[in-house]
């Protein structure tokens, strides 16, 4: 199953001419999670993958930048004529910021299911698990993490004829860690045919933090870590006092957590864009900086790390 990364939005506080408010949009198979909806989203998403089959919205903290555009883009969906049901999560103060959202534009037309999310785990689907930390941005704020669940390991049916164990019916129960007796009373067991379970893959996205343990932990072993970088270490203490982190210390959280690809987000205009790069990558050498409308293809984790696709 394909998965990627649409970034929409990898601008900070201000949008630039290039960079548009945050927002990243997770494409998995036929699923589409929205990550935050700074203002212009829709647009964003017009220019790019489309507005429909948006599943989910996760929205990491109730700062302008990171929710201005969801109004607007509730009400096209409503326009649009959307019927199907949306699930919109955030942290505390969501519900309130929809009611008053209700009294500009209307209530959508199309169900919409709304939850103040804790920290932990928020939502079990069939084969991936979507969960939550709590950041460190000053007020109530969540990192999401898109976690695959392992996948059986491949199936060797010639260990299995070997085992006497006829093709049919019992393939597959064995590829479903079932235990089969053959026609001469002999008992196979799955493990004898098939390799060790595979890990899936595992998506985090920070939103505005100052480097903290529960993003480490949330991220521990992850594809890929989306994290904040609006300054440069010459801003430090400007990053302390704003709640953000810098270049250097988004990429001391991916090593701590041991992440296979960082990328830099909300970036501010003070700084070059090479420049954060580089600062990073003198610490944690697999950092990228992507641009808005680049894609990132996460493949399985025995088929190599993530690659940038950048916009033409």
């Amino acid at each position: 199953m394909d998965l990627s990364l649409v970034f929409l939005g990898t601008a900070g506080a201000t949008p630039t001419i290039d960079r548009g408010s945050s927002a990243v949009l997770l494409i998995r198979g036929p699923d589409r999670i929205l990550i935050d909806c700074g203002e212009g989203t829709q647009r964003q998403l017009m220019r790019s993958a489309g507005l429909a089959r948006i599943e989910i919205i996760l929205i990491t903290h109730l700062h302008g930048d990171h929710y201005l555009g969801l109004p607007g883009l509730l009400k096209t969906l409503s326009l649009l004529g959307r019927e199907d049901p949306m699930l919109l999560y955030g942290p505390e103060g969501l519900y309130e910021l929809l009611r008053d959202a209700e009294r500009i534009v209307g209530r959508p037309k199309f169900p919409l299911v709304v939850e103040e999310a804790a920290p932990g785990l928020v939502l079990e689907g069939c084969d991936y698990w979507l969960k939550a930390a709590s950041v460190a941005h000053g007020l109530p704020g969540l990192a999401w993490c898109l976690e695959e669940k392992t996948r059986p390991g491949l199936f060797h049916p010639e260990r299995a004829k070997e085992l006497g164990v006829p093709a049919g019916p019992d393939f597959g129960r064995l590829q479903r860690g079932e235990t089969i007796t053959t026609a001469d009373g002999r008992e196979v067991h799955p493990e004898e045919v098939m390799d060790p379970a595979r890990m899936g893959r595992k998506i985090v996205v920070t939103g505005d933090t100052r480097p903290t343990e529960s993003v480490i932990e949330l991220a521990r072993g992850a594809s890929v870590l989306v994290h904040e970088s609006t300054f440069a270490w010459e801003e430090h203490a400007r990053a302390v006092e704003t709640c953000h982190s810098t270049a250097r210390e988004a990429a001391e959280v991916a090593s701590a957590a041991g992440v296979g690809l960082l990328a830099l987000t909300h970036l501010s205009s003070r700084h070059g864009w090479h420049e954060l790069r580089d600062e990073a990558r003198a610490i944690f050498p697999e950092t990228i900086v992507p641009r808005d409308f680049d894609t990132l293809m996460v493949p399985y984790p025995e088929k190599g790390i993530a690659h940038l696709c950048e916009r033409v």
